[in-house]
């Protein structure tokens, strides 16, 4: 998936080296997709969040209060009621299903190794093995590294063996058959939740979806519900799933331009009801031109995680 062309963000101050790490509550809110009003109501009733004092006096939260937020979200999203919800989230170890970001003590040389060792059993049809390492990995490395520092590399270096004839066709099948068995599992619940809503779907004719899947998942783990459309969707239909779902955004992905080339006026007429934001290596410099719309150019994990809620669309036509 390659980054959004953003405007420049404005520079943040130089950090005070004694100020207690965290965010303040307006950025927590942005990352959990939930309000600050709801966010204060919940620190309030339930002492879910324990927020440490800058030396101004502001409250800054911490990783662990995002994690509880995100472990209650899932809980109100099973059906328990807040009070309840509230409690399961507070509880310790409860929160271990919702990492953030790559943890500072990931082990860059760990995530190597994990690689080797998937790449060693899936080249060698060995499932068991497969499942093991991939077990392994999510115990001893956050998600976010194991999506973005394994699984997508592996996934580009998978699709460059293929291209180049070092593997063959069943191989390049089992492995990713494999990962997308774990992916889906990963994914349980990503539409959930009280955060803003994104539908991502790969266009017409665009059959490679697994690292649409990791962009889905990471952009879920970052606060967002996700609706996935899957491979080869057409933009025609996404009409439909936009009226009855009224997403925030939707993301399209692709390998090739071609596959966005072929139907850029729907793309224009979509975005005029939508938010809509191309991404993978098909979204171009040459398709952002022509069609108008923003695209991702980075890796998928670092796009999810920054991913910011569009301004909404004006419909030509449409009254004030």
């Amino acid at each position: 998936m390659t980054s959004v062309v953003r405007p420049t963000a404005a520079v943040s101050p130089a950090p005070d080296e004694d100020r207690p790490a965290g965010v303040r509550i307006g950025e927590l809110s942005r990352r959990v997709g939930v309000s600050a009003e709801l966010l204060r109501a919940w620190e309030r009733r339930y002492q879910l969040l324990q927020p440490a004092r800058s030396p101004k006096g502001y409250r800054l939260y911490s990783t662990q209060d995002e994690q509880r937020i995100r472990a209650m979200v899932d809980q109100l999203a099973r059906g328990l009621s807040a009070a309840e919800a509230a409690r399961v989230a507070c509880r310790p170890g409860s929160t271990d299903a919702y990492p953030v970001a790559a943890r500072d003590d990931d082990d860059p040389d760990a995530a190597k190794r994990h690689y080797r060792a998937l790449r060693n059993a899936l080249d060698v049809y060995d499932e068991s093995g497969g499942q093991l390492v991939f077990d392994r990995m999510l115990r001893e490395l956050s998600l976010i590294t194991v999506l973005r520092d394994i699984v997508m590399p592996y996934l580009a270096e998978l699709g460059e063996r293929w291209e180049h004839g070092t593997i063959d066709v069943a191989q390049e099948h089992f492995a990713s058959n494999l990962l997308r068995g774990r992916l889906a599992g990963l994914a349980l619940g990503w539409g959930q939740g009280v955060g803003p809503r994104a539908v991502i779907a790969c266009p017409d004719g665009e059959l490679h979806d697994l690292s649409l899947m990791v962009f889905g998942i990471a952009l879920n783990r970052s606060g967002w519900r996700v609706t996935f459309l899957g491979n080869s969707t057409p933009v025609s239909d996404l009409h439909s799933a936009v009226r009855h779902l009224k997403p925030q955004v939707v993301v399209l992905a692709a390998t090739s331009p071609s596959f966005f080339d072929a139907v850029a006026d729907q793309l224009r007429d979509l975005a005029k009801q939508v938010p809509l934001v191309l991404a993978g290596t098909g979204a171009t410099s040459q398709i952002v031109a022509a069609t108008g719309l923003t695209a991702l150019r980075g890796d998928p994990v670092t796009e999810a995680l920054g991913l910011r809620v569009p301004a909404q669309p004006h419909a030509a036509g449409a009254g004030s």
